[in-house]
C-alpha cells in the first residue's frame, strides 16, 4: 500500500521503506565488548584497525565462515589471538539492546501500512543472538540476512536479490543505513538513500518524503 502524500519519483511514489539493523534499529558495537577487555577506546580504536576488523568481518558477513575465520585471523596475528577469539566466544556482548527511538519510527510507519523489510549484514553463526532477543524483527514483511544470501552489502547483488524476491522498484523504496558506502551502493541502484545518524534526523527526512506526518 502506499503512503498517503508519499514524494513522487520518475519510476512513481515512494511507498516502502528499507532498514538496516546494526547502528540503525540495534545498538551493535565492537566497542561493547571491548571496553570490558581494554583501558580506552584508543586502545580499541587501535587494535580493531592492526586487525583490520570492519573489512575481516564483509567476509564473515557474506558468510565464509565467522567460527573458522576467527581461527584464521587467531593463526595470522597470535599476538592478538584471545583477544579475537573473545569476538567469537563473546560475540552476544557486542549488542546493546535496541535503539527505542528508531523503534518508534518503525512503529509509525507500519501503523500507516507501509511495507517495510530489512537488509542487513549479519553472519549466519550469529543471527540468532538477533531473532532471539528482539521480537521487532516481525513487524518487517521480510528480513534479508547477508550471511544467509552469502553476498554482503555493498555487493548490488543483495539489494538486487531483495528487488526481485519481493518485487521491489528501487525508486519507490527509501533504504537506510548507518555505512555511507552502503547507502551509496543503494542510490547507484535508483533507491532514496539515507545515511542515519540519529532518529530525529530521520525522522524530518522521511516527513519530508511524505512518509511521516
Amino acid at each position: 500500500m502506499a503512503a498517503k502524500g508519499g514524494a513522487e519519483t520518475a519510476g512513481g511514489e515512494i511507498d516502502t521503506v528499507i532498514f538496516d539493523l546494526g547502528g540503525v534499529l540495534i545498538d551493535w558495537s565492537p566497542y561493547h565488548l571491548y571496553r570490558k577487555l581494554f583501558d580506552s577506546d584508543a586502545e580499541i580504536a587501535r587494535f580493531l584497525e592492526e586487525i583490520d576488523l570492519f573489512n575481516w568481518l564483509r567476509g564473515v558477513d557474506a558468510d565464509q565462515g565467522f567460527r573458522r575465520g576467527v581461527e584464521e585471523l587467531s593463526a595470522r596475528l597470535p599476538q592478538h589471538a584471545a583477544l579475537i577469539e573473545a569476538y567469537w566466544h563473546r560475540w552476544a556482548e557486542t549488542l546493546n539492546g535496541s535503539l527505542d527511538d528508531s523503534l518508534a519510527i518503525v512503529s509509525e510507519l507500519k501503523a500507516q501500512d507501509i511495507p517495510l523489510y530489512v537488509i542487513s549484514n549479519w553472519a549466519s553463526e550469529t543471527w540468532h543472538h538477533a531473532t532471539d532477543r528482539f521480537e521487532f524483527l516481525d513487524w518487517f514483511d521480510s528480513v534479508v540476512v547477508s550471511g544467509l544470501e552469502g553476498v554482503a552489502k555493498p555487493d548490488p547483488e543483495i539489494f538486487n536479490l531483495a528487488c526481485r524476491r519481493y518485487a521491489l522498484a528501487p525508486e519507490q523504496c527509501v533504504f537506510i543505513d548507518d555505512m555511507a558506502i552502503n547507502v551509496e551502493s543503494a542510490r547507484h541502484l535508483g533507491f532514496h538513500g539515507i545515511q542515519f545518524a540519529d532518529a530525529p534526523a530521520l525522522r524530518n527526512h522521511l516527513a519530508g518524503l511524505g512518509l511521516l506526518t
